[in-house]
């Protein structure tokens, strides 16, 4: 067996008066020179030999001026920012080494620390540092293939680091693209990290000789044999891998719910969400998102999440870095979200890192795929409501490439089957785009620009036309200073508008909406300090725009008279640093501070009210003028962003975590579920921001090689100035809305369990959350008061979620799976009575949210039929044929009641009482 034996100790017997006299010195000077001729000059005039291979000697350019300077001095700087070291011998010749270095004198002890050890770790003191042990290592491993040796760095003296960083990107050989999510391990250990987004890894090494292996699914796994002297990269150029396989396991990020420190983070698959039965045949992020625990709505066919007992307005949704205000198409039933241009999407839940601010429940992450540079890409798909085709078009070779997406219905036919009688009679039509060019500058540089517009239009009644559309631009700058700071320049603006048109034959024709507009410059910058510490610190500033209003009169005989609420603007602005800081190998700690500041900006009118009544337009006893950005009323605060994870034993990781979170934003509604009637409200004078504090809990643990996950999680969540309206109040165009609203608290906890197996013939995931949801309107005055001022369910307040997603594999292209869903029905408020006042007849009703509507399940099934798996051929195709509410279960949309010969009847309408049958193509080329 071939064995290489670098030895970095020769040349003894070297004499102490060597080490006395003094250097001889050399006059010269280099005028951009190439490297190797400036050797060749100085050897010529310091009369002596420079030893070197002449293929160790890299193409750089040097220039410099010396006047009786030490020629040790003149080697420095010669073979700065390159490989190679030198060793200068008794007589003045010198000899060249790469990487490494020759030293003369031999720590104390040292073959005895040699014994104890086959690596490098340098000593904590100066003397010991002056020497490396020699680099044995053979050239096969123990499946006796041939590894390649990559040599890293460049050894340094002065340099007593007992680890090292590596890092770099991982490549397609063939198209250049970045691979993203690549497992590299260590030294066969669970040791290891994976490649983000943009197929970017580092990872931390000890000195000397260390097996990295890589392990993927779609390309080549290879060894490498890294010798590191230093801090330094190096890129991985994969084919791509096409053989047949028998079985797959993905083990990229295989134990990160048990390694990270992060409590209730949830990656979503994005790939694999095909495999999932969902209605009308299209594959939707948002609906997969909902099966996880501690994620739910308040109904079918209703957009919005509620995350761990919060309101829907509570979770942060971004595309790119931007916020979408309504993630939704078709009534909910539908996610705005494009997955063919999607690359991951990421949930925190428990712990949100303290870049991210603004939102009290939740961050929904997502992130558009890197067009292809090298080649032509696509993938379409067919079904019975909509189409779907993205693009991906390569604009400069190995640098650049353009990606479009777009989505559209033709659904009115699947309308006229539904047994909600308004519905039947309705329209509804949706599109949305998305386009995202990326540019690698080169390799320290990289800019990207993302555009995405959606619009729903649709009609409920004869007369009424709705229509709400999102509208996002988002730019990216990223650049890597060096090997331990990367930065990224964010710009982004999003525009959320909602309209209603209205025309019969009355004079009262009118059109009416809203829109809110908000644009973001944000600096996130990552250092690495050491093995131990790695800091994410950054600014944000972000500036609202919301008219809260308006209703003009369409035609010359409306009768109706113009209105539009005053503009309302508001500043907000963070500053963060974080620390991820391994203490040891069992415990990490996440800690980060972000301060929060939010100041509410003219022009507006402030009204006063007397003390000792309620805010009401007749207690009114002055106002006030804002001019045009002037502050009218600032808050802020600091958020705390603590977590910890510590290993009990290898593969069973205890974890808790803290936050608190402000929220200046407020949506204002008297709907139980998210309508795009909703209207947004800023923090001010009168409305205070929302304020949330979290604790968790969690025990996480795998089994068979991390193929199988577990977790059971517990947390519990106090709120402040949660805003909730008045018993009858009126929200729609009013000016000086502090007189119907109240700000109350609240509060919600729960437990989640989670199996999940990732790989297998069969695999999936069985989630389950018991939570509760309460909330607390106790004011001062008795308007101000529901229920007593006691905590009452809130309108998501849900105590049992189940949910289970099973996919079989029975062959390479036939699978089957299968949804179950099963919710505890959402509280809702009941008439209990009538009386009479006066001569006429009323509505008693109880407290509110003291009934609940009947209890949610459903089952869906679905089998996929794959194309063929030939290497040459155009694309890769499947079938997906499902059935959704296969038990026909009539789950409630709304519960309402009427009065029918004086008598209170309950209704009950549902968006799909029946099975719902889909057959969709998909085509990936």
């Amino acid at each position: 067996m071939k064995k290489i034996i670098l030895l970095a100790v020769f040349l003894l017997g070297i004499s102490a008066s060597a080490q006395e006299r003094k250097e001889p010195t050399v006059s010269i000077s280099f005028e951009n020179e190439s490297l190797a001729t400036a050797l060749a000059q100085l050897k010529a005039k310091a009369g002596i030999q420079i030893f070197y291979p002449d293929s160790w000697i890299p193409e750089k350019q040097v220039s410099g001026n010396y006047q009786n300077t030490a020629i040790s001095t003149v080697l420095e700087d010669l073979l700065d920012e390159s490989l190679l070291n030198f060793y200068q011998l008794e007589n003045g010749d010198v000899v060249l080494t790469r990487n490494s270095m020759i030293y003369s004198k031999l720590p104390e002890g040292f073959f005895g620390k040699l014994a104890e050890t086959d690596q490098n770790i340098p000593a904590e003191n100066e003397e010991e540092t002056l020497y490396s042990a020699p680099v044995l290592y053979e050239n096969t491993t123990s499946s006796n293939q041939e590894v390649q040796t990559v040599r890293i760095g460049k050894e340094n003296r002065r340099n007593n680091q007992s680890r090292f960083r590596l890092s770099g990107h991982a490549y397609d050989k063939k198209t250049g693209e970045p691979i993203t999510n690549l497992a590299i391990l260590v030294n066969d250990s669970r040791t290891g990290v994976s490649t983000d987004i943009d197929g970017y890894y580092e990872i931390s090494l000890r000195p000397g000789i260390n097996l990295i292996q890589t392990k993927s699914l779609t390309n080549e796994n290879v060894t490498r044999r890294i010798i590191i002297y230093n801090d330094g990269s190096y890129d991985l150029q994969l084919a791509e891998s096409l053989e047949q396989l028998g079985e797959v396991q993905i083990s990229s990020n295989a134990d990160k719910n048990v390694d990270n420190a992060n409590t209730g983070e949830e990656e979503i698959d994005i790939e694999n969400i095909k495999n999932i039965p969902l209605v009308l045949g299209e594959r939707d992020i948002m609906k997969v998102a909902t099966t996880l625990p501690g994620i739910s709505t308040t109904g079918e066919g209703s957009a919005g999440f509620n995350v761990r007992g919060g309101k829907a307005d509570q979770n942060l949704i971004l595309l790119d870095d931007a916020v979408m205000y309504n993630p939704a198409h078709f009534f909910g039933i539908f996610s705005a979200i494009n997955p063919f241009t999607t690359g991951e999407a990421t949930i925190y839940k428990g712990n949100i890192p303290a870049k991210y601010g603004g939102r009290l429940s939740s961050v929904f992450d997502i992130q558009t795929k890197d067009a292809a540079t090298d080649e032509f890409q696509g993938e379409a798909s067919i079904g019975p409501v909509t189409s779907n085709l993205a693009l991906q078009l390569p604009i400069i070779k190995e640098k650049s490439g353009l990606m479009i997406g777009g989505r559209s219905t033709y659904s009115d036919w699947i309308l006229k089957n539904l047994d909600e009688p308004q519905l039947k009679n309705s329209t509804a039509f949706f599109y949305d785009g998305i386009a995202k060019y990326n540019h690698q500058i080169n390799e320290n540089n990289k800019l990207s620009l993302t555009g995405y517009m959606s619009k729903d239009r649709f009609s409920i009644t004869s007369d009424s036309v709705y229509s709400y559309e999102n509208r996002i631009a988002t730019l990216h700058y990223e650049h890597r200073f060096n090997d331990r700071n990367r930065g990224e320049l964010i710009l982004t603006n999003s525009n959320y508008r909602f309209n209603i048109d209205y025309e019969n034959n009355f004079r009262d024709n009118f059109n009416s909406g809203y829109q809110i507009n908000e644009t973001e410059v944000k600096l996130d910058m990552k250092h690495i300090l050491s093995s131990k510490h790695q800091f994410d610190y950054g600014v944000s500033g972000k500036l609202y725009q919301i008219d809260p209003g308006f209703i003009e009169p369409i035609g010359e005989d409306s009768e109706l008279l113009p209105v539009s609420l005053s503009r309302e603007k508001g500043l907000e602005s963070g500053i963060w640093v974080a620390d991820d800081f391994k203490v040891n190998d069992q415990l990490l700690l996440s800690a980060g501070v972000r301060y929060s500041l939010f100041t509410a900006l003219g022009p507006d009118t402030v009204r006063f009210y007397e003390e000792g009544n309620a805010k009401a337009d007749n207690t009114v006893v002055s106002q006030e003028e804002y001019s045009n950005n002037e502050p009218i009323q600032t808050y802020s605060g600091p958020e705390f962003r603590l977590s910890g994870r510590y290993y009990l034993l290898p593969d069973l990781s205890l974890k808790a975590s803290y936050n608190n979170t402000y929220q200046y934003i407020h949506t204002l509604s008297n709907n139980v579920t998210v309508s795009p009637t909703d209207t947004y409200r800023l923090s001010g004078y009168h409305i205070q921001p929302q304020r949330a504090q979290q604790y968790s809990l969690g025990l996480f643990k795998n089994f068979e090689n991390d193929e199988i996950e577990t977790s059971i999680e517990g947390y519990y969540k106090t709120s402040e100035n949660m805003l909730d309206f008045k018993t009858g109040a009126n929200l729609f165009l009013n000016e000086f809305v502090e007189t119907e609203v109240i700000q109350g608290q609240g509060k919600s906890y729960g437990v989640e369990l989670l199996l999940k197996k990732k790989a297998g013939d069969l695999n999936g995931w069985i989630g389950y959350t018991y939570s509760r949801s309460f909330l607390k309107l106790d004011g001062e005055f008795r308007e101000e008061r529901v229920n007593s001022g006691e905590y009452f369910p809130s309108n998501y307040d849900k105590p049992h979620d189940l949910s289970i997603v099973a996919n079989y594999k029975l062959t390479q292209r036939f699978s089957f799976s299968a949804n179950f869903i099963y919710q505890t029905g959402r509280p809702i408020t009941y008439p209990v009575g009538q009386y009479s006042y006066d001569g006429s007849e009323y509505v008693l009703y109880s407290n509110r949210n003291q009934f609940r509507i009947p209890d949610y399940y459903r089952l869906d099934l679905s089998f996929n039929l794959e194309g063929n798996h030939k290497l040459q051929k155009l694309g890769h195709s499947f079938w997906n044929f499902s059935v959704y509410n296969v038990l026909g279960r009539n789950n409630p949309y709304s519960v309402y009641f009427v009065t029918k010969d004086g008598e209170i009847e309950g209704r009950q309408s549902s968006i799909f009482a029946v099975p719902v049958p889909t057959i969709s193509y998909n085509f990936k080329f």
